[in-house]
């Protein structure tokens, strides 16, 4: 058994599709339509397989999500760089940077709908 997936409800499809293929480098590897009528993009990371699955309901109503409850994981070469380029794109921080016990370093940002990305660069021996 392996992981394949992880569905997150987003509130506009493309938007969503720009941002974690174009600021997060994930490679869009398909869309469907489910048998609800829900809009679906896949997004893959080409080193691990693993992909997001953006899902857009066009017949639900707005939602919202606690904070804090959920987040996505990205291992960076370079915090310092990668913070540098975010900021040029005018996504900053939102917690961070911070450097863990194990001398790890790592900083949040958001996607379009508040989900929070962690960006970890690990520590090196």
């Amino acid at each position: 058994m392996r992981i394949l997936h992880t569905r997150i409800r987003v509130r506009d499809l493309e938007r969503s599709v720009a941002f974690y293929r174009d600021v997060l480098g994930l490679e869009e590897s398909g869309r469907s339509d489910s048998p609800m009528g829900n809009k679906l993009a896949y997004l893959r990371d080409t080193a691990s397989g693993y992909e997001i699955e953006l899902c857009f309901q066009p017949h639900n109503r707005p939602f919202e999500f606690p904070e804090d409850i959920f987040h996505i994981a990205f291992e960076v070469s370079d915090l310092t760089a990668t913070g540098d380029e975010l900021q040029k794109r005018g996504i900053p921080f939102t917690d961070g940077p911070h450097v863990s016990a194990n001398g790890s370093a790592l900083a949040f940002i958001d996607d379009p709908d508040g989900y929070e990305i962690e960006l970890l660069q690990r520590a090196r021996p």
